[in-house]
């Protein structure tokens, strides 16, 4: 009944936080920003796609835990082996009764008590939870680090960073969903030991539950909690969004170059092997990859000034704004699907 009790909350946190993603990612759809892959500026992407990445994934958990609850919120009473001798004919009856009157889906077949099969499962989709949020909280860590600073976590006018370092501004919040989120993850290694018992029960998972179970779920509900307030009050930057967009002098437009030259009709591999060149010498040089490309008489003999003027990151962003609606618009519809 208290896990009963406990994923509602959960749920209702989590129905909160889809759509505060759903508000950021309406508003920044067209708010293009560098994209990165291995840690290095890869393409351009959009603030957008990110919160509609983490919408989506937000929504797979709602669906998860109303999937599981038919298998998680089961209830039985039935004796001490499972074969309820001391009820007699109406023991069925008696625990179907029971267990309908406490809003539990009656157990088909139990010993002297549920297999905890159910609780491994409930506690694997805790953990999947926390890590989103841990998702959500690194990308954040990592995007207001002083090197980029393109989103921050609300910081209030008197708090304090630090206790010897005025200046900062320490992303505290995210760091802690961070580090609950390791907690929740070590909780799930106990709940999978707790499947094997004795015979027809023992009492070793007994005392592992009391303390996992609510802590998991306490920990989790404060790790939303702090999730809703830090992307409610984000701060944007976006002389710094568009600073590390054009850092790399447009090295990240080698990609929209080399399909540009092989629409003009250069070869797929003499195109790349061209770029790659004119690549390297801008880095080398320490020099933009279209000035270094304006100078290349084999580029220049496919490419027209209006192609270089037309290769600018902000052109470059593919479907993205078209998909964050139709995530958008997937959500909006399984909304009015609960509401009915």
């Amino acid at each position: 009944l208290l896990i009963k009790e406990s994923l509602e909350i959960v749920l209702n946190d989590l129905k909160e936080l889809r759509t505060i993603l759903k508000s950021l990612a309406k508003e920044h759809k067209y708010t293009v920003c560098i994209g990165r892959t291995h840690g290095q500026h890869a393409v351009p992407t959009t603030y957008g796609m990110k919160f509609a990445i983490w919408l989506d994934e937000i929504q797979r958990h709602i669906e998860r835990i109303e999937e599981a609850k038919k298998r998680i919120l089961v209830g039985q009473m039935s004796g001490a082996v499972g074969t309820m001798a001391s009820f007699g004919e109406i023991g069925l009856k008696m625990q179907e009764l029971v267990m309908k009157d406490l809003g539990l889906k009656s157990a088909l077949i139990s010993n002297q008590i549920i297999q905890r099969d159910v609780y491994a499962e409930l506690m694997s989709i805790l953990a999947i939870i926390a890590s989103t949020l841990d998702k959500i909280a690194l990308e954040i860590r990592n995007l207001q680090r002083t090197e980029i600073l393109e989103i921050s976590e609300p910081f209030g006018k008197k708090q304090v960073g630090s206790s010897t370092m005025p200046h900062k501004r320490n992303p505290i919040r995210s760091e802690k969903i961070s580090g609950l989120a390791r907690v929740i993850y070590s909780n799930v290694i106990p709940a999978l030991l707790n499947n094997p018992l004795w015979h027809e029960r023992d009492l070793t998972n007994s005392s592992v539950e009391r303390v996992i179970l609510p802590e998991t779920f306490v920990l989790l509900d404060e790790m939303l909690k702090n999730m809703k307030k830090v992307l409610l009050g984000l701060e944007f930057f976006p002389e710094n969004i568009k600073k590390n967009l054009y850092l790399t002098k447009n090295l990240i437009m080698a990609e929209p170059l080399m399909l540009k030259l092989t629409e003009k009709g250069m070869g797929r591999q003499e195109a790349h092997e061209l770029v790659r060149r004119l690549a390297m010498k801008a880095f080398e040089e320490n020099r933009g990859l279209l000035e270094v490309l304006s100078e290349s008489k084999e580029a220049r003999e496919y490419l027209t000034d209006d192609d270089l003027a037309s290769l600018k990151p902000e052109n470059y962003i593919g479907m993205a704004p078209q998909i964050v609606d139709n995530v958008i618009a997937y959500i909006e519809e399984k909304e009015k699907t609960e509401e009915s």
